[in-house]
């Protein structure tokens, strides 16, 4: 893993406090854990304070998280500086995470690393403009739809140089985007459409024999019922006749 620093004094805001919605988001986290285990809401808190600061975790906006949950600020910044989830410069304000692991980059994910230190500058360098900034990160987990990039909270997949230069413009432009895949596909299934167990007749079987349409699409499928724990109340059983009482021994 590279060594991860805080950004440069220079950019450092002078304080950072919640604002009075988050700071009492933040009481309701730290109340969820029991009396000396506050500290275990600190990436509840950095992520809720990378938020506010817009895309990424001013110094003071940890040691803040860290006072108010009763912890050392070395402990804060372990944390901060530790997971790749928290942005320690400023960003652009669509924040591109291009994934290069192996699978993208059979996909064509290379070009797409190309494009962007074409289009936008070196990673974690931010536009004059200020809209745009990448990083290269490890599997995104999307490898089906390869290759993807996760722009601040979406999922952006089956790209090309083409549709990814479409979509940093319209980002850069302020138009709207279509996140998901790019091509002709639902989720994460073929491209094209079903291609395998698309006759009708092989449906009718466990049904009486009687015509039965195509397996459901993921937007058809019926919706979960009563969870499991739910049970019906118990019927009780019919009282006995007196004839029968008495046969009884």
């Amino acid at each position: 893993m590279a060594v991860r620093r805080l950004a440069d004094p220079a950019v450092q805001p002078k304080s950072f406090t919640f604002t009075v919605e988050n700071l009492d988001w933040a009481k309701g986290e730290i109340a969820k854990y029991p009396e000396g285990r506050q500290s275990s809401a600190i990436i509840a808190l950095l992520w809720r304070a990378q938020e506010q600061a817009g895309g990424w975790l001013p110094q003071k906006a940890i040691e803040h998280a860290a006072d108010l949950l009763g912890m050392p600020k070395i402990r804060a910044l372990e944390v901060a500086t530790f997971y790749t989830m928290f942005n320690l410069a400023p960003v652009g304000r669509a924040h591109v995470q291009l994934c290069g692991t192996t699978p993208c980059v059979l996909r064509g994910a290379d070009k797409l690393i190309k494009l962007c230190h074409d289009r936008i500058g070196e990673p974690l360098e931010v536009t004059s403009d200020g809209k745009l900034s990448w990083i290269e990160v490890e599997c995104l987990g999307a490898c089906v739809n390869a290759p993807v990039a996760q722009i601040n909270y979406d999922y952006y997949e089956d790209l090309t140089p083409e549709t990814f230069s479409e979509i940093l413009d319209d980002l850069a432009a302020g138009k709207p985007v279509k996140p998901g895949p790019q091509v002709a596909r639902q989720l994460s299934a073929p491209s094209g459409g079903p291609t395998t167990l698309t006759d009708p007749a092989l449906y009718s079987r466990g049904n009486g024999g009687k015509p039965q349409g195509s397996a459901l699409h993921d937007a058809e499928a019926k919706k979960p019922g009563e969870p499991a724990n739910v049970r019906d109340a118990a019927t009780p059983k019919p009282p006995a006749d007196d004839a029968s009482a008495k046969r009884r021994p």
